[in-house]
């Protein structure tokens, strides 16, 4: 039934659906003269919303970009390299491939969405190199598990109401994770995902003659390098493992003493700090990483031209007041049991134009909060599903999914079609999850 449905919904996604920088843009007009509609706002104040926002992620565009690079650099070291290999040969069949590659971003992206999202795309390359799949739906699959980040270690929103000093502790206090990531009801909703959606992608997929197989050319390994060619005295340099140790250990150590005895956290910041020190200890040479370097900063393309853009439509949300007026309609609906569940869907439709969970609660928390409050709902559970809309309609959003397609040579529409039955699916998991348990 799902390959059914799966076929017409791949056919109209390829057919219609935009460059994801053409999403980008069409969705600044609509974000624009929503405000403009909706709240009465002038076309000059638009403007103004638009122009001041725009560069407001160029840190996190910076630490996006790296997460693709020192991730793909990390992923693509010798070691990791054969450990994916060595798992990779053990898929025989298409649909073992589809389940296991599913599986494995799902546990990566519930320790971290960064990590996930790298590894889950090159996993899958290196599945492709082992199984004739059809490559748009592998893909997907390592995609699909992104959509566990939120309710995983790294979720932002319910890390953020566990530090102490966050904006909202005076009137919430601070939520230990007990009560978020690790309360039953998320551990339920995760372990319902574990088992569904590696069973939904590998029923969604199609018969062999309906496949695309991606060609050899574009699973190619760069050439390696011969350490030995040294013609010139920078080459000992290049090639020299002792250099690349005497940075990248101190850099381990560095981390072992900030997450053990400075009690810090995972954020992006330490995150892309371990995958380069990793990196660069792996690749033991500078030659190696940087050969790595120069394959993983072509995808980044994407990411460089497309966050300011984001950036100009969470101006526009914000200072617009539209996304709080969204947040509103939702709340005005709600009851103390049913207010998780809209919270839940009012952060995926918010999510579509504000595709960051420290922005999202940001706009979201100062509406969803009182409301809880005035409800008697669970602030916790409110806050998680606000987390889990956010992390939703990711499946829908080609935002996150531009790391992915940068690796694996595809672009969104290539597998976006699979992604509109995973959201459906999901939504249905993760709505139950929050309103029942």
């Amino acid at each position: 039934m799902l390959q059914r449905v799966s076929r017409p919904a791949v056919k109209l996604v390829e057919r219609y659906l935009p460059d994801p920088y053409i999403f980008v843009l069409l969705l600044t007009l609509i974000a624009a003269l929503a405000a403009m509609l909706f709240e009465q706002r002038s076309p000059l104040a638009v403007m103004q919303y638009w122009g001041d926002g725009f560069w407001g992620l160029l840190s996190f565009s910076m630490q996006m970009l790296l997460v693709l690079v020192t991730g793909f650099m990390l992923a693509s070291s010798p070691p990791i390299k054969r450990m994916l290999d060595r798992l990779a040969a053990t898929a025989r069949t298409p649909a073992r491939a589809i389940i296991l590659v599913t599986l494995v971003s799902l546990a990566a992206s519930w320790i971290n969405w960064g990590f996930g999202l790298v590894v889950g795309a090159l996993f899958a390359k290196a599945l492709a190199r082992q199984v004739r799949v059809d490559y748009r739906l592998l893909i997907a699959s390592a995609y699909s598990g992104f959509v566990v980040w939120h309710g995983g270690l790294a979720g932002s929103i319910p890390l953020t109401i566990a530090t102490p000093g966050h904006f909202s502790e005076d009137q919430i206090g601070i939520i230990p994770t007990s009560q978020t990531i690790f309360a039953g009801y998320n551990l339920i909703i995760l372990v319902a995902l574990f088992i569904i959606m590696p069973l939904v992608n590998r029923w969604m997929l199609p018969p062999e003659d309906e496949s695309v197989f991606v060609s050899r050319e574009q699973l190619a390994e760069p050439a390696s390098l011969d350490p030995n060619a040294v013609t010139r005295p920078a080459d000992r340099l290049e090639n020299s493992t002792l250099l690349s140790m005497l940075v990248g250990i101190p850099g381990l150590l560095y981390l072992v003493h900030y997450f053990v005895f400075a009690g810090g956290g995972l954020n992006l910041n330490s995150v892309n700090f371990l995958f380069l020190s990793l990196a660069i200890v792996l690749h033991r040479t500078p030659r190696s990483l940087l050969a790595s370097l120069n394959e993983a900063i072509r995808g980044g393309a994407g990411i460089v031209i497309q966050f300011p853009f984001y950036a100009g439509i969470m101006g526009i949300m914000m200072q617009s007041g539209l996304a709080q007026s969204l947040s509103e309609v939702f709340v005005a609906i709600a009851n103390a049991d049913t207010l998780p569940f809209w919270s839940f869907i009012s952060a995926g439709v918010v999510n579509l134009f504000i595709p960051s969970g420290g922005g999202q609660w940001a706009v979201q928390a100062p509406v969803m909060l009182p409301a809880a409050e005035a409800l008697g709902a669970d602030v916790a559970r409110v806050a998680m599903g606000v987390a889990w809309g956010d992390a939703w309609t990711n499946l829908l959003q080609p935002f996150w999914a531009l790391p992915v397609l940068a690796i694996a040579g595809l672009n969104a529409k290539d597998i976006m079609g699979f992604c509109l039955i995973q959201l459906v699916v999901t939504g249905v998991v993760i709505g139950l999850g929050l309103t029942l348990f």
